[in-house]
């Protein structure tokens, strides 16, 4: 699971995972310039300030990184070495998340709890949010609810919803859509292997 060296040599590996994940990005300058690269970089220096006991300085640090990346991850949560967050809009990971190395989440991606009329009745400290294992890809739109864990090596599709625990190297897919023709033929309208494939870097 997550292992933490200094700021500066986490923040060069964030940059060079975009630059090796993205085939957009052709070189460390460009990559500066990734959508939800100042969201990740935020969050490790708001990360810290959180640990130290600066919760209104990590929020406000967190809260600058959402309204101009449309990315929202709680100074609490924990993220591994080399997360790629890729296009990010629309991201959001809640407090007591922790995300192991390696993992790649596409937009859209939610990592949350599943209600205040439940965590609201859970002993203080308790983990409300998912664990997601080393080099987890989380599809585009892929939600996650709850205190489960996602085992390493795992992916959850596109569009997929999970709120039980996932085994390490499992696939999880979302059901797919179908076409009604006015015959009343019904047909998959997508490969869901594509899907996936579609939604993450293979």
């Amino acid at each position: 699971m997550p292992t933490e060296p200094g700021l500066l040599r986490t923040l060069r590996e964030d940059l060079d995972v975009v630059v090796e994940r993205d085939p957009s990005m052709r070189n460390r300058r460009e990559g500066v310039l990734h959508a939800a690269l100042p969201a990740l970089w935020a969050h490790r220096v708001a990360h810290r300030l959180h640990r130290r006991g600066l919760r209104l300085a990590a929020r406000l640090v967190a809260h600058g990184a959402r309204r101009h990346t449309g990315v929202e991850i709680h100074p609490g949560a924990v993220l591994g070495r080399r997360v790629f967050i890729d296009h990010g809009c629309g991201v959001v990971i809640g407090e007591t998340a922790v995300i192991g190395d390696d993992v790649t989440i596409f937009h859209q991606v939610t990592l949350g709890a599943v209600g205040w009329w439940n965590d609201n009745d859970r002993p203080e400290g308790e983990r409300r949010h998912p664990v997601v294992g080393d080099g987890v890809i989380l599809g585009a739109n892929a939600t996650v609810l709850g205190p489960v864990t996602v085992g390493n090596g795992a992916l959850i599709g596109a569009m997929a919803t999970v709120t039980k625990d996932i085994p390490a190297d499992a696939r999880v897919y979302a059901p797919p859509s179908v076409i009604r023709t006015p015959g009343g033929e019904v047909t998959p309208a997508t490969d869901p292997v594509r899907l996936l494939a579609s939604a993450g870097s293979w």
